[in-house]
């Protein structure tokens, strides 16, 4: 009787007749950094997806935020949501140009694990507090490599490492699928952070200048569409993956007026400045009372110096455990008075 063939030698057999000869093939993936037994079952692309999703660094994003600090509503983006939202831009795009799904997925779903409570201006706090400096790109990668179960990591492929490294504008990724989410990140940032100052009553539809919306168009769904469509058109059969000039310098328009009435505006700045001191006293606690750290991390100082290790506690905190964390430790509490028994 023959033998069927495993399930992942199915799909590496449906990626080489349909993927575009410029995706990365599962089947010639560069590896992880420790050698393991492979699954019969699935890619090395699709165990990356699976680790991202149930480690603990995932679950924490629900309750990280993206531009406002817990905000009092559920339609709101959070680090989560956002994650998402590259996840599927990102797929569509990799669908589009005949790319690996599978290894976009996975990068983008790893791609902000790193990220520090409240958002970006949590970021540029602790880039200022850390010697070393702070990015949450590396960061992310630092996590998947070494912080995740206990120290261990979760041992990815080099794919999708170097996606999670690279998906700033300045970096490069080594695949175009690490374009894709590159691509998918800016993309989805700017336009659910302009639905979220809208929802705030920071902004209306009709503040975007005209010009940029004539381009990209007049709400995040025509917005996102045009973006997609734009990379299509420019990027279909070909070894990169970008925008047209034209879609582009209207994103990066859209970019730069979002900085400047949104991330940068008085109410951002303001808020910042209290999250700063929050962190900033934190940082401090921790660097001069390192037996106060939790086990894991008070083994890793060991290896990776007291500086980097706070890093890594800080940064995995959730907005609301921050606080709780700060107001354990610098917040008095009320006397509990004990009645004697007459």
């Amino acid at each position: 009787m023959e033998e069927k063939p495993c399930l992942k030698e199915r799909t590496y057999a449906i990626e080489r007749a349909f993927l575009s000869p410029f995706a990365c093939m599962s089947e010639n993936t560069r590896g992880r950094q420790r050698e393991e037994v492979p699954c019969s079952m699935r890619t090395e692309f699709q165990r990356d997806r699976d680790r991202i999703i149930y480690c603990k660094s995932f679950r924490r994003l629900k309750n990280k935020t993206q531009v406002f600090f817990s905000p009092e509503g559920d339609h709101y983006i959070t680090r989560l949501t956002h994650t998402l939202d590259v996840s599927q831009i990102a797929r569509s795009l990799a669908r589009a140009l005949a790319l690996n799904e599978d290894l976009a997925e996975a990068i983008a779903l790893g791609h902000d694990l790193g990220h520090t409570p409240f958002g970006h201006s949590g970021e540029r706090i602790l880039n200022k507090l850390s010697e070393e400096g702070f990015r949450h790109n590396e960061q992310s990668l630092r996590v998947v490599d070494v912080l995740e179960k206990d120290g261990r990591g979760l041992n990815l492929t080099f794919e999708v490492r170097d996606g999670i490294l690279n998906h700033k504008k300045s970096g490069k990724p080594a695949t175009l699928e690490g374009m894709c989410v590159s691509i998918a990140d800016r993309v989805a940032y700017i336009n659910h952070d302009l639905d979220d100052a809208v929802r705030a009553g920071i902004l209306r539809e009709e503040d975007v200048p005209a010009d940029i919306r004539e381009v990209l168009g007049n709400s995040s769904k025509e917005r996102i569409n045009t973006a997609i469509t734009s990379v299509f058109r420019e990027s279909a059969g070909k070894d990169f993956v970008r925008m047209d000039r034209q879609v582009e310098e209207a994103s990066e328009a859209l970019r730069a007026f979002m900085f400047e009435r949104v991330y940068l505006s008085g109410e951002a700045r303001g808020e910042e400045e209290k999250a700063e001191r929050m962190l900033s006293a934190l940082y401090g606690y921790f660097t001069s009372n390192p037996a106060k750290l939790p086990a894991t991390y008070a083994n890793l100082a060991e290896r990776y110096g007291l500086g980097q290790t706070v890093c890594d506690y800080l940064s995995s905190m959730t907005d609301r455990y921050a606080v709780y964390t700060f107001n354990k430790i610098f917040v008095p509490k009320g006397w509990k008075l004990i009645e004697e028994n007459n």
